[in-house]
């Protein structure tokens, strides 16, 4: 059961590594009708009639979305790395609670007391929340015929594989846990 959920676990971070990687490279965030042609925009150029362009504007919005992304894309790669580690190493639990900790927190308070970290998960959800409510307020006004694309759909996808990579590692070191024997306790009288 112990490896069903590593097993699990992992292959949820490396697909949310590819989803991620995928939606915060691509143009197709959002897509909407300019001056009556097909435009799509992603995080970093925007598109009309497949001639694309570095976005002209500097929203804040943008930026906050690209910096979390780009976070969420690198902590996912750490976990990735974390998650493959505990099937090389006879000393499993500490690197999966590490693995499953850097798949919803990045931050393991035992090994890193002092380090605040956010791990994918929540750094995605924290980018895709940003540009949704910006996108609805700042693009909902300029343009009628809008809407959301795969881009964007992609990165959604990620989070959820993100949170429960997360989670499936938690539980797998639960397991690990709860499987050991209690620690014996020796007198020397």
């Amino acid at each position: 059961m112990l490896s069903t959920l590593l097993g699990g676990g992992t292959l949820c971070t490396m697909a949310a590594l590819v989803l991620l990687v995928i939606s915060t490279a691509t143009d197709y965030w959002m897509q909407y009708r300019y001056s009556g042609n097909f435009a799509n925009q992603g995080l970093w150029r925007f598109c009309i009639n497949r001639k694309c362009h570095a976005h002209t504007l500097t929203v804040d919005f943008w930026d906050a979305t690209r910096a979390f992304m780009l976070l969420s894309v690198l902590s996912t790669f750490v976990a990735a790395l974390l998650g493959l580690g505990t099937f090389t190493s006879s000393t499993k639990s500490r690197r999966v609670r590490a693995g499953g900790v850097a798949s919803l927190l990045a931050g393991e308070p035992r090994l890193q007391p002092h380090a605040l970290g956010i791990g994918p998960g929540f750094l995605s959800l924290l980018a895709l929340a940003v540009y949704t409510g910006a996108t609805v307020h700042f693009f909902g006004k300029r343009y009628i015929n809008w809407r959301f694309s795969w881009s964007y759909i992609l990165g959604w996808m990620g989070v959820i594989l993100a949170l429960a990579s997360g989670i499936l590692q938690l539980c797998a070191y639960r397991r690990k846990m709860s499987e050991l024997p209690p620690p014996s306790i020796t007198s020397d009288s």
